[in-house]
C-alpha cells in the first residue's frame, strides 16, 4: 500500500557554522578583544611616547634660554676684562695716580652687579697689581691657580673660563674665573687681568626653574665640574661627575636625551643636554620619569582598567551566547532524532522508513544490487492488549524492537516501526538467502526473550515475518515492493503465525519465479 505524505515537524535551527563550531563565538570575540586590547595598548605606547617627547622637547626650549642668557652674560663680562686689558697695556693709564687710575679702569666694568667678584690684574709673577675693590691691591698670589697658569702656557687661548673654585679673597666663597692674558709690546707674557663671578649667580639663575617635584637641573663645566644644581645638595658644588656615565654619554655620544640614573641621588631621569656653543659649560635637564609618567600612569590605569572591564563582559557574553548556541545545538539534534525515531521503540519512525525506501529502491535500480524487505507483525497483539493492558503492550514492542534491532546489524540496514505492532525492515544489497537469516534470527530473539502471552498457542509472544526481494535493476517500484512483503507477511499469518513467508513473483513485477516460501519457526 502507498505511503501517505507526512507533515514535517518544524523546529528552531541555527547557523550551520555555529552548529558545527559554537565555540567559534568566543574564539571570534577573543579575536576581536585581542585587537581591541592590542589598539589600546598601541594607543597608550604612543602616549607614553608622546609624554618622553612632550618633555623632552619642553627641555631643550630650556636650555637653550639657559643658554643664551649665560652666553649674554659672559659676553658682557669679557668687555669688561677687554678694556682692563687694554687699559692696563696703555702706558699711560699705568702712569696715572691710583685714584684716577680706578677710575678710569673700573667705571664701565660690571665690578657692580651683585655676584661679581673683584676685577684683577695679577702680574708675570701671579701676585695682584691692580683691583678693583682698593686702591691699594691686596695681598695675594695666584700662580696655582688654572686661570692664570693657562695663559701663561698657552698665548693664544683668547677667553678663559675656570672651573668652580674656592675663593681666598672672600672667605672661601664658591666662584668662578674669567680671565685674559695680557702681553708685553713684545708678545711676551704681562700676566692676567681675571674677574670673579660667584655660584650664588648661577643658583639663583636654576632656582627659577622647575623640572617637577623629582626633577634636576644641573650646570656643569666642561671638565666635569658640577657649577650648581637644583635641587642643591650639600657638597655638589665643585663635585667632579667626570667619570660618571652620563656625563660621558653627554660629552662623547650624539644623542638629544636618554633615560640613566642619577649618579648623585640614583633617581631615575630623562636626560636631555646640551654643550653651549661659545662657553665652556653643559647643562643637564633631567625631569624625573616618574614626573613625565604621573598623568600617563593615571590615564593608562582607567583606560586600562575599562578596556580590561569591557574585554571581560565581552568575552563573558560570547561565552554565554556560545553556551546558549551549544544548548540549542543540543535541542536541535534531540528534535532531529525525534523527527525520524519513533519514541516508544527506539527504532526508526515511518517518515525515516518513507525516505530510506525511496532512497534504496533508487540506488537498486541504479546499481543493480538486491533489495529485501521485511514486514514483521506481532501474533495476537490485540488480544495480548486486552489480557495484560497497554503498558504491558508498550513494554513488549519495546522487547520486540530491541530483536529487531539486534538482527540489523550492518550500517546500511534499517528498522522501523510501521505502525501499531508493524514492523518494516530494509536490507540493502541482500538476496532471498540474507533476508530469510535475519528473518530466522528476529525469530530467534523474539522467543529468547519468552514474554508471557496466554491468549497465544504458544503461550509466548512470537511474531509473522513477510519477505520480499528484488534482484534490483528496472523494474523495481517501492509501492510493489511493501506490497509484495505485505503479502508475504499474509501468507505467514495464514499459514499459522509465529513463520516467516516469501511474497509470491507475481507481486513483485517481473522480479523473478522465486515462488512462494513457508518457513516455520518453532
Amino acid at each position: 500500500m502507498p505511503f501517505p505524505p507526512r507533515k514535517k515537524t518544524p523546529f528552531p535551527r541555527i547557523s550551520p557554522l555555529l552548529a558545527r563550531h559554537p565555540t567559534g563565538i568566543v574564539v571570534g570575540c577573543g579575536l576581536f578583544v585581542l585587537l581591541m586590547l592590542m589598539l589600546v595598548a598601541a594607543m597608550l605606547v604612543q602616549e607614553r611616547r608622546d609624554a618622553v617627547a612632550r618633555a623632552a622637547g619642553n627641555a631643550e626650549n630650556l636650555a637653550v634660554v639657559v643658554e643664551r642668557d649665560l652666553s649674554h652674560t659672559f659676553a658682557l663680562f669679557d668687555l669688561s676684562l677687554a678694556e682692563l686689558a687694554d687699559g692696563i697695556r696703555d702706558p699711560g693709564v699705568t702712569a696715572l695716580p691710583s685714584r684716577y687710575r680706578q677710575r678710569l679702569l673700573f667705571d664701565r666694568s660690571m665690578v657692580a652687579g651683585p655676584h661679581m667678584g673683584s676685577l684683577l690684574y695679577v702680574d708675570a709673577s701671579g701676585a695682584i697689581a691692580v683691583d678693583s675693590a682698593s686702591a691699594v691691591p691686596r695681598a695675594g698670589n695666584f700662580a696655582d691657580r688654572s686661570w692664570f697658569f693657562v695663559h701663561r702656557d698657552s698665548p693664544d687661548v683668547g677667553l678663559y673660563i675656570s672651573p668652580p673654585y674656592q675663593s681666598r679673597l672672600r672667605d672661601g666663597d664658591w666662584s668662578i674665573a674669567f680671565s685674559r692674558r695680557v702681553n708685553h709690546a713684545d708678545g711676551s707674557f704681562a700676566g692676567v687681568v681675571m674677574g670673579a663671578m660667584r655660584i650664588e649667580y648661577f643658583r639663583e639663575l636654576l632656582s627659577g626653574l622647575n623640572m617637577g617635584e623629582h626633577g634636576a637641573i644641573t650646570l656643569f663645566h666642561i671638565d666635569g665640574s658640577v657649577l650648581m644644581r637644583n635641587p642643591e645638595q650639600p657638597g655638589t658644588v665643585g663635585r667632579s661627575l667626570k667619570g660618571s656615565a652620563n656625563f660621558q654619554r653627554f660629552i662623547g655620544q650624539p644623542d638629544k636625551w636618554f633615560f640613566g640614573m642619577a649618579s648623585l641621588d640614583a633617581e631615575r631621569r630623562l636626560y636631555i643636554y646640551r654643550k653651549f656653543e661659545s662657553i665652556p659649560l653643559v647643562i643637564s635637564i633631567g625631569p624625573a620619569a616618574r614626573d613625565i609618567y604621573a598623568a600617563w600612569n593615571r590615564r593608562a590605569a582607567i583606560i586600562g582598567a575599562f578596556a580590561v572591564l569591557l574585554a571581560t563582559v565581552l568575552l563573558g557574553a560570547a561565552w554565554l551566547l556560545a553556551q546558549e548556541f551549544r544548548y540549542r545545538l543540543r535541542i536541535e539534534t534531540n528534535l532531529r532524532l525525534l523527527s525520524r525515531t519513533d519514541g516508544l521503540t527506539g527504532l526508526s519512525n515511518r517518515h525515516t522508513l518513507d525516505e530510506a525506501l525511496a532512497r534504496e529502491c533508487r540506488r537498486s535500480r541504479r546499481t543493480g544490487v538486491p533489495l529485501a524487505l521485511l514486514f514483521i507483525d506481532v501474533d495476537h497483539f490485540k488480544a495480548f492488549n486486552d489480557h495484560y493492558g497497554h503498558q504491558a503492550g508498550d513494554d513488549t514492542l519495546s522487547a520486540v524492537a530491541q530483536a529487531i534491532g539486534a538482527a540489523v546489524r550492518r550500517p546500511g540496514d534499517i528498522a522501523a516501526r510501521y505502525g501499531g505492532e508493524e514492523f518494516v525492515v530494509i536490507l540493502p544489497d541482500t538476496d532471498l538467502d540474507g533476508a530469510l537469516a535475519v528473518a530466522a534470527t528476529i525469530h530467534d530473539g523474539v522467543r529468547q526473550q519468552a514474554i508471557p502471552h496466554e491468549r497465544s498457542e504458544l503461550r509466548i509472544v512470537s511474531v509473522s515475518i513477510g519477505v520480499a526481494c528484488h534482484p534490483g535493476g528496472a523494474g523495481l517500484d517501492t509501492a510493489a515492493l511493501l506490497k509484495a512483503a505485505d503479502q508475504g507477511l499474509y501468507a505467514a499469518k495464514a499459514g499459522g503465525r509465529n513463520r516467516t513467508a516469501l511474497a509470491p513473483a507475481a507481486h513483485l513485477d517481473a522480479a523473478g519465479p522465486f515462488g512462494s516460501v513457508l518457513v516455520e519457526h518453532s
